[in-house]
């Protein structure tokens, strides 16, 4: 045998000495698994050396001459690399011991774990690793101290979150050094959907290596929001969430001035001005991450705040712009909105804390201003289906050009783009026309020059230098015909553009990928899921993942039939959801036409807290809300403006659309306003009257008596735009029942019994 390996051996193990005996163990057990030498057969030869020197094999000398023998035959059975595997693995275990007592010791802060962590996570990871069963328990009490305790997401995360990936994420957490916290909801399902798809110890799927990315993130955890309050005065406002939701909203108009005035302690202001200086002048969002948003079955979608900040310019004033947006955030856990969905979803007595999550803005300048190439949201699931032909396990992805707050908000006379993953070509519009009116217009931005985010023209970046990937998105009409682009940087002709992004989807791998993405997500979570996403230079970053709120699946929904036609009150055949909400006796129509004339925007405005006022007035009665347009979009032209809190106890949440007021309800799912309709198992149904094959009968909706003045007499002089109908007693006793089929298209209200 080799003495010079055996001696090179011997010295990589003598700069570890107290891990002498248990590395030997470890070479022993590698040397019996591969039948080179067992145990028996080394303490008979160490035996038999002794006796040759004249001596007693003795426990002392038997155990340092087999200490030799095993490292003679080590040495020249294995390869440098597996020495330094399996020494490296005893070392992991040495130092994994460790970190078992802090992480399990009472009281042990954050501080001391990360040293632990970081002093495991130093040695390599080789081939080797610990014990499956104890590293699962030691990344569970991670998991649970630094990311998250709700036990749905424990349940995923410990199988694909790896202890040297919570180091990953433990390097860029900043908290406070009096109040422990964690990273929050948001961050932590980002986090495990990446981790899921760019797995660390097992090969994963090539082209999402290639293509998949997170943005460089940072953790503000929520125990620098509990050091603010503390350090201000401020624990009064945990208890808001007690009091009446007129209390409520009345103390949230005044306490963005408390926040203005009040400061972080002078130790967080400093890592914040360290942490700016880190980052340097590129923009940031800083992104609502409190403990249960995006947990299952209760998202929080939109409830609270995102802030873009520009982090352009001189350190001071980067600063204030990134401390005021803190204070944003945490400002919004207080907001009636948050708090009346935790009441609803039996979550008010929860201590839930705001972390934030703060990301380098995905994109790239163009001039003064900042964005993706597109943006969105995907699901991995999707109810919405208008053809047969659409599979609906296959996934849906609401995209955007611009950044994606236009995708998951309703707004304007502008649409996102719908696409159905099984066919990523097929939409619903019929014609050049249709096609370009349903389409966007206006791109939401971040102008660096302003620090504000602005909506613009997307013509705007078709002027020299254009954009170099908008022959992906565009399409040009030419003749009544569109098409794409043929090729980079061919000419076109501005004002004959369409956003489609044909090329995009056809042309590139993001169709594949984003399908590819959300099927493996599904498989991990074990239900649908739905994810944020932006699209820029060929990398597609994921922002945001989550369990999907998926209407209750109430199997085939048989429409009555023979109904004589003074039953029927309206038919619907578009953007149907399967749904069956008998007995209503209350419904408040909000009067198109009367909506569409008052000249201003604080009457329209008023409309919105008469809805409001009704929905606590009603909330022990069955009712249903119709109006114009678009509810909740924000522009207050289009529908009424209102919030989750306004309509959370209707049933029905119904768009009208006559075509000669110009109102056009959108296909709104995968909007934080559908999500919120979801949760609240609120069926939307949308009703186009002027369509020749669909009834609605204005006339029981105005003509029955207006219950307005007797349920909120303060309301009285809105009695010309809101209608409250009181079923039973304006249809001797009957009540609405409507039907919905998605399978179909056809939806019903009719009276009956």
């Amino acid at each position: 045998m080799d003495l010079v390996k055996t001696y090179r051996l011997f010295g990589k193990l003598m700069r570890y000495p107290h891990l002498l005996d248990s590395t030997r163990e470890i070479f022993l057990s590698a040397l019996t698994e591969r039948n080179i030498v067992t145990e028996e057969k080394i303490r008979e030869e160490a035996s038999a050396k002794i006796r040759a020197n004249g001596q007693d094999p003795d426990g002392e000398s038997l155990r340092e001459y087999m200490g030799a023998i095993i490292d003679l035959y080590f040495a020249n059975s294995f390869s440098k690399s597996e020495i330094e595997n399996h020494i490296n693995l005893a070392r992991k275990q040495d130092r994994f011991k460790h970190l078992n007592r802090v992480i399990h010791k009472e009281g042990a802060t954050s501080r001391k774990i990360k040293q632990a962590l970081k002093e495991f996570c130093e040695i390599p990871m080789g081939r080797l690793h610990i014990s499956p069963n104890e590293a699962e328990a030691a990344r569970v009490a991670l998991i649970n101290h630094f990311i998250s305790n709700q036990l749905p997401f424990i349940g995923i995360a410990k199988n694909y979150i790896t202890i040297r990936d919570i180091e990953e994420l433990v390097d860029n957490i900043y908290w406070s050094r009096r109040r422990p916290g964690k990273v929050g909801g948001k961050s932590a399902g980002m986090f495990l959907a990446y981790k899921i798809l760019v797995p660390k110890l097992t090969p994963g799927d090539s082209e999402i290596d290639r293509y998949v990315r997170i943005p460089e993130s940072y953790y503000f955890s929520s125990g620098v929001f509990s050091d603010f309050l503390d350090y201000n005065n401020l624990e009064r406002f945990q208890s808001q969430k007690y009091k009446t939701r007129e209390k409520i909203e009345e103390e949230y108009r005044n306490i963005a001035e408390l926040f203005k005035k009040s400061t972080f302690p002078p130790d967080v202001v400093e890592d914040f001005r360290n942490f700016l200086i880190k980052v340097g002048e590129h923009p940031l969002i800083l992104r609502s991450s409190s403990l249960l948003e995006d947990n299952f079955g209760q998202a929080f979608s939109g409830k609270y705040d995102s802030f873009f900040v520009a982090n352009q310019g001189d350190l001071e004033k980067r600063l204030n712009e990134f401390m005021w947006g803190l204070k944003q955030v945490h400002m919004s856990t207080f907001g009636p909105g948050p708090i009346l969905y935790r009441r609803d979803h039996n979550l008010l007595d929860f201590d839930e804390r705001m972390s934030v999550l703060v990301q380098k803005v995905v994109g790239r300048r163009f001039g003064d201003y900042f964005f993706p190439f597109t943006a969105g949201v995907g699901f991995s699931y999707s109810s919405y289906a208008w053809t047969p032909r659409i599979k609906k396990e296959d996934g849906l992805v609401r995209m955007v050009f611009g950044l994606g707050t236009r995708a998951v908000d309703r707004i304007g006379l502008d649409y996102p783009r719908m696409v159905h993953l099984s066919h990523p070509m097929l939409r619903p519009e019929v014609g050049v026309e249709q096609i370009v009116k349903y389409s966007q217009k206006i791109a939401d931005v971040l102008n660096l020059k302003t620090g504000r985010l602005e909506s613009v023209p997307y013509t705007t970046f078709l002027k020299e230098p254009p954009h170099p990937d908008l022959h992906l998105a565009l399409a040009v009409n030419q003749d009544g015909h569109l098409s794409p682009p043929m090729f980079k940087g061919q000419p076109i002709s501005h004002e004959r553009t369409c956003l489609t992004f044909e090329n995009l989807l056809s042309k590139t791998v993001f169709s594949r990928l984003i399908k590819n993405i959300l099927r493996q997500l599904q498989e991990a979570y074990g239900r649908p899921v739905d994810i944020e996403f932006a699209w820029d230079d060929e990398h597609l970053y994921l922002l945001q993942c989550r369990s999907l709120a998926v209407s209750e699946n109430i199997g085939q929904v048989q429409l009555p039939k023979d109904l004589d036609e003074k039953q029927i009150i309206f038919t619907n055949n578009q953007v149907v959801s399967s749904s069956i909400i008998p007995g209503i006796e209350y419904i408040v129509y909000v009067c198109p036409q009367a909506y569409g004339k008052l000249a201003t925007y604080d009457e329209k405005f008023e409309i919105g807290r008469v809805i409001s006022g009704l929905n606590r007035r009603l909330q022990d009665k069955r009712y249903v809300l119709f109006g114009p347009g678009r509810w909740g979009s924000n522009d207050i032209n289009l529908g009424v403006r209102v919030g989750y809190e306004d309509i959370n106890h209707t049933l029905i949440l119904g768009e009208v659309a006559f075509a000669k007021e110009g109102y056009t309800p959108e296909v709104s799912f995968g909007t934080h306003f559908f999500n919120d309709l979801v949760e609240a198992q609120i069926a939307p149904v949308a009703i186009f009257p002027d369509q020749g094959d669909t009834i609605f009968k204005e006339e029981f909706f105005m003509g029955a008596p207006n219950q307005l003045s007797s349920i909120a007499s303060e309301f009285d002089a809105h009695q010309a735009v809101v209608h409250v109908v009181h079923v039973p007693s304006s249809t001797e006793g009957r009540f609405l029942q409507v039907y919905q089929n998605n399978e179909t298209q056809e939806g019903i209200g009719f009276l009956g019994k």
